[in-house]
This record gives C-alpha cells, structure tokens and sequence, in this order.
C-alpha cells in the first residue's frame, strides 16, 4: 500500500494519531502544493467537493488558510458559527454530524473540548479535522513543523524551547517533538503544567528516539542554546484567570536578553496572535530571527496537504 493509500477518508484530529513517517509525508505532499503556489500552478484536482466549516472560537489565520486553501483546490466551503445553526437551540451534535456528513466531504472544526471534535468524528463517515481544540492544534504543528525544516534544514536534532501558555500549541509542539526527534524545553512558572495525556505521550516517544522532554521553571535552561524559540501567549482563549496568569508568566519574556542566549542562529516563533509587551517585544518579533510570517502563511500549505490526503 502506497504512503498515500494511509490517509484517505481518515480524521485529523490529534498528530498522536499519526505516524512520524506520516507526518513526515504530509509535508512534503505541503511542500509540493507551496512550490506549485509560488509557481503558479494550478492544483484545483478537488473540485465539486464540498467542506463544511464550524467555528465556535474567533480567527484569522485559521478560517482564512482553510478558506484560501478549500479555493485552490477547486473546493467550495460553507462557513458557520454554532450561533448561526440549530446547535444554539439545544440540537444535539450527533444530529447536526449526520446532517453534515450528508451534505460535505469534509468538516473542519474550531472548538473547544477534544471531546466535542471526538463526537462529530464518531457519527461522521466522512473525514473530520480539528482546526484548534483547548487539547491540541495539529494544523499549526504542522505548519510549524514545515517552517522549522525549511529554515533548520531538517527537524531532528534541534532544541526547541516553547515559553507560554500549556495549552493547545504547547501540546502540539510537544507531540511533534517526541515524534519528530526534537528536543523539547517547556518553560512554566511553578504550578503550571501541561495536561497529562500529552505529557506521557510525550515523554514515552522522547524516549524512543532518545530526545529529551523537559518541564522547568528555569527560563534561562529553556533557552540556552536553543535551535528554536517558540513564544505563545499567557492566556488563551476561553481562559477566565487573565491577571493571574499574566502576574504568574511575568518574568517569562522573550526579549532581545533572552533570545540572546539561544544559539547565534536560531529562529523566533509564535503561532500569533501575540500581545506585544506581555509574552514578546516588538525588537524580537520584528527582528531578523523571526520567521512568524512565514509561520502563518505555510499553515495555509500544510492544510492544503492535509485536505488534499484525506480527500484524494
């Protein structure tokens, strides 16, 4: 069975669920569909294909990559709001999932419970892909993932530090890394952690591929050396304790002090959007180490990748 054989008509909600041989493929299918946008190429083989999109949580890169992305392919995308559909009025999600499944090739959904992408997944035939959920945000490691390889050269063998919130995106980065052969630094005041599935995920693969996985409160330990340096904000979406976890991350910065005791040639990342004065400075994000637009603009290819897999 071909590579390309392992994908069609399957879900993409967590990268836990995939291979690194896997992973390693979508990429290159994203780095193929980059070079035929750059050229100019046409790539629009899905057409009469139909995506239903459900956003419960704001966005901008995600609703616009997929948007743009469905466009190229020569798919049409439906775009919706749980405030717009009878969801709001108590209909369950396993009514509007059959629904759907027999109107759309696909559905991309931006959430918040793992659960809830888990429940359209379990009463949908067709192929359900989790735009961002509290747990994991598998579109923007993959994404992230690409622009490492293009400008590291390849993933393995680098040291990542990630400073930020332990959600979504640290959890991504984490499951990549230990798939991947990346080490991993996460930086966390006292008490904050990242949630358990992840870690043990993360920790058992670290160890077959003998990379390291480590929580600590030392940002200088994350840093040091580090390949890349991936900030993310204090406080995600949905997140009530704002001023707490602003006052508990206040001395977690990345400035020009702190990324200078990265390696001399390390990237800067962060899967925007960013508050600028909290988790970054402007010098930083506008300096010649940031790659964060490149960052955003290959989620729109890798997401390419993915729907053309699971459609094909």
């Amino acid at each position: 069975m071909s590579m390309k054989n392992h994908f069609i008509g399957r879900d993409f909600l967590t990268l836990m669920d995939y291979k690194p041989e896997e992973i390693h493929y979508i990429l290159e299918v994203a780095k193929d569909l980059k070079y035929k946008h750059k050229m100019k190429k046409a790539h629009n083989f899905l057409q009469r294909h139909t995506i239903a999109m459900v956003f419960e949580k704001p966005s901008t890169r995600t609703r616009f990559s997929f948007q743009v992305a469905i466009a190229h392919l020569g798919m049409q995308s439906f775009f919706a709001t749980p405030e717009t559909m009878q969801l709001s009025r108590g209909e369950p999600v396993k009514d509007t999932a059959r629904i759907l499944d027999r109107y759309c090739d696909a559905l991309v959904i931006r959430t918040y419970g793992q659960n809830i992408v888990e429940e359209y997944a379990h009463y949908m035939e067709k192929p359900v892909i989790n735009a961002l959920t509290d747990l994991t945000h598998p579109c923007q490691g993959l994404a992230d993932m690409l622009t490492i390889r293009e400008h590291k050269g390849e993933i393995s063998g680098n040291k990542l530090a990630y400073v930020g919130d332990p959600w979504n995106v640290c959890h991504t980065l984490m499951i990549c890394c230990s798939l991947l052969g990346m080490d991993c630094y996460v930086a966390l005041p006292k008490g904050w952690k990242p949630a358990k599935v992840v870690m043990d995920f993360a920790e058992d693969n670290a160890k077959i591929r003998k990379t390291k996985m480590v929580i600590t409160e030392s940002l200088e330990t994350a840093v040091k050396d580090a390949d890349v340096v991936y900030a993310n904000t204090f406080h995600s979406m949905g997140h009530k304790n704002i001023e707490e976890r602003k006052k508990a991350f206040a001395s977690y910065q990345i400035n020009d002090e702190t990324i200078a005791k990265a390696k001399s040639d390390a990237i800067f990342m962060h899967c925007l959007p960013c508050y600028r004065g909290e988790e970054i400075t402007d010098s930083v994000i506008e300096g010649l180490q940031s790659v964060v637009f490149d960052q955003g603009e290959n989620r729109m290819h890798t997401e390419k990748a993915v729907l053309s897999l699971v459609l094909s």
